[in-house]
């Protein structure tokens, strides 16, 4: 079998003792493992976090039939109907079937229905892992028949030795800074931070293009945006406009990079910046559109 060339996939962990992170669900799934048998489990959490390499782990460890589904891509009724149920209906080798449905947010609110009464049915020989970025999104009858776990980045210096131990297995050379510049970049998407780094190393050296990084990632621009020598009024409109064609959905790290940050776009009002930046991110949690509650924010840092 050809090794994957993609470093994502070449270095995915695929054993507990190399997954970074996550210390407590990393005991969870060694339980589930050591009995070879799990409950129905929920991961939520941002991209690239390892949402899909935990419940991958669990599909290797345990002796199981597995069935594996992108709901991004088989999203509708019609998947639960008729894949998902003669998958489960039917009689395996192995003791457990697992069905592991991964971005399960993108499924339809039919099908999700469908999928709570399944998880009824089939419970005696079949569990269900779910994955997804916005848990809001799964309805509540899910929810409560699933053990939730919220998936937490490992820290930037966790990533940061990660992203070197791959580095130095590739023979690629390096400079700390370039490192520190993607994982500032990207965090805490780890996929993204890995995939970016093989997609800059050239002729056996990591070679950075920070305008490169900065045009690619919305909070960099976002952040490059604030840091500009624009009146306050041409920044509002051009960071409006970067939300929206990104599509952002979730904010949260958003927030604190602009907290990280704040003495570069804001010396001389910090207190006062990081005031409507904690109203912001408290507000995020409970109003209906998030965008706007961010712009409402913007607007309190950039015109008062």
């Amino acid at each position: 079998m050809t090794e994957n060339t993609l470093w994502i996939e070449k270095y995915r962990p695929n054993t507990l003792e190399n997954y970074i992170g996550n210390d407590a669900l990393k005991a969870k799934l060694a339980d589930y493992i050591s009995k070879q048998d799990i409950p129905h489990l929920l991961f939520y959490g941002t991209a690239g976090t390892g949402k899909t390499t935990a419940a991958k782990i669990l599909l290797k460890n345990i002796e199981c039939d597995s069935l594996s589904i992108n709901a991004s891509d088989e999203r509708g009724i019609d998947v639960i109907r008729e894949k998902i149920k003669n998958f489960a209906s039917t009689s395996g080798f192995a003791p457990l079937k697992i069905v592991f449905l991964d971005e399960a947010d993108y499924l339809t609110p039919d099908a999700q229905a469908a999928l709570r009464n399944m998880m009824e049915v089939f419970s005696h020989r079949t569990r269900f892992v779910l994955t997804c970025n916005y848990v809001e999104r799964i309805i509540p009858a899910i929810i409560s028949r699933c053990q939730t776990s919220a998936l937490i980045p490992p820290s930037k210096k966790d990533v940061a030795v990660h992203l070197t131990h791959i580095l130095t297995k590739e023979q690629v050379t390096f400079e700390k800074q370039a490192i520190a510049t993607l994982v500032n970049a990207y965090y805490p998407d780890i996929r993204r931070i890995i995939g970016t780094a093989q997609l800059q190393t050239r002729d056996g050296k990591l070679v950075i293009n920070v305008h490169e990084v900065i045009a690619g990632d919305s909070k960099l621009k976002i952040l490059d945006t604030l840091t500009s020598n624009q009146p306050s009024a041409s920044k509002m409109n051009e960071i409006r406009q970067i939300v929206t064609d990104a599509g952002i959905r979730d904010f949260t790290e958003l927030y604190r990079l602009l907290y990280d940050k704040v003495q570069e776009y804001a010396s001389d009002r910090i207190p006062q910046t990081i005031l409507a930046l904690a109203e912001g991110q408290y507000r995020d949690a409970f109003v209906v559109d998030k965008e706007i509650n961010f712009m409402a924010t913007m607007y309190n840092i950039l015109m008062h």
